[in-house]
């Protein structure tokens, strides 16, 4: 009994003065907290950067975020201001400010539609070669709206060139789009979700083209995470986190559209109703790819260079390895169903 007693007391010790010195290597295997700054403008889809947020994925990766609240279309000011390090956004309206030099790099697409193209039932407006001649409103001239409509129009063989378009396009804002088509002031409009899909529901407008449901669009990445060319250059592992995450959270909202829903509005990320929200997320394929982010930004830069968004001298190929960069540990795609 004694020797077992003795025994005891002995590892007892060694285990206490073991301690100490198994402490110290623990701390220094935990990832260091890096705090960046990252936007978003309370759009539905930008689900990725709120739960990441929520859900605690960019603590998971080693980032204290703090967001900051946009209004729509200033993130791009925000990054080339310093003021914010990290954001979302379409790809469609990356490439023309990337061919004029945003200070950015694009590291991972996110997930594909939500740009729809909208008629009233009786317009007569049935394909989208109906609407030559016609005006169509857009939230503005630089929206993913105009983007897609232009790519649109010009595979049904419109003219939608800056000087040679065969339809008129006209700015409102989101709350005055439905309005001003139902009252005659437009023929169509184009938006993004949710505005499309409540002003369908609430209007009752009539879906002409979405890019979630229609070919080759819905294939196609539409938004992506982006960072600034200073986090990259400085800090590249913090990028890197950021851009985990971001892929982590879109993978989390596949599978949980309803309570990513739920989250955005509780939290009031994003306004309106979570389960109206949660059926058009569920339209939405959340699978994370960097190749899928690159194949469609090579696709829509070459569409919007031949409709002439992009200037003639603009070399998509060289503009596509310029606004992408290649970062530690970032998987080129998470998830999938």
């Amino acid at each position: 009994m004694k020797i077992h007693l003795f025994t005891l007391c002995a590892a007892t010790a060694a285990a206490m003065l073991a301690a100490p010195s198994s402490a110290p290597a623990q701390d220094a295997a935990a990832p260091q907290i890096v705090k960046i700054k990252a936007g978003y403008t309370g759009g539905l889809c930008e689900g990725p950067i709120h739960i990441a947020h929520e859900k605690g994925f960019f603590r998971e990766e080693g980032l204290d975020v703090e967001l900051l609240k946009l209004e729509p279309g200033a993130n791009f000011e925000a990054i080339a201001a310093g003021q914010i390090d990290a954001s979302f956004g379409l790809l469609a309206t990356l490439i023309q400010p990337l061919s004029n030099g945003l200070p950015i790099k694009i590291t991972s697409g996110l997930h594909t539609g939500c740009d729809k193209v909208l008629v009233r039932p009786d317009s007569g407006i049935k394909t989208p070669a109906d609407l030559k001649g016609k005006k169509i409103g857009v939230p503005s001239l630089n929206s993913s709206p105009i983007m897609f409509a232009r790519r649109a129009l010009a595979a049904a063989g419109v003219k939608v060139g800056d000087k040679d378009s065969e339809v008129e396009f006209l700015v409102f804002t989101n709350a005055e789009l439905p309005l001003a088509l139902q009252r005659g002031a437009i023929d169509a409009i184009s938006a993004n979700d949710p505005v499309a899909s409540l002003a369908a529901r609430n209007d009752g407008l009539t879906v002409l083209l979405d890019s979630a449901r229609d070919k080759p669009f819905s294939d196609q990445y539409c938004c992506a995470s982006f960072v600034s060319d200073r986090l990259v250059s400085s800090e590249p592992e913090a990028a890197a986190r950021y851009t985990r995450a971001m892929q982590k959270a879109a993978a989390w909202i596949q599978k949980n559209p309803d309570e990513t829903a739920r989250i955005q509005v509780d939290r009031k990320y994003v306004a309106g109703e979570p389960e109206f929200n949660a059926s058009v997320l569920k339209t939405f394929r959340y699978i994370p790819s960097v190749s899928g982010a690159r194949d469609a930004f090579a696709i829509t830069a070459g569409e919007l260079k031949d409709i002439g968004v992009l200037a003639d001298s603009v070399d998509v190929e060289a503009l596509k390895r310029t606004a992408f960069t290649d970062l530690p540990g970032v998987p080129d795609t998470v998830g999938g169903n």
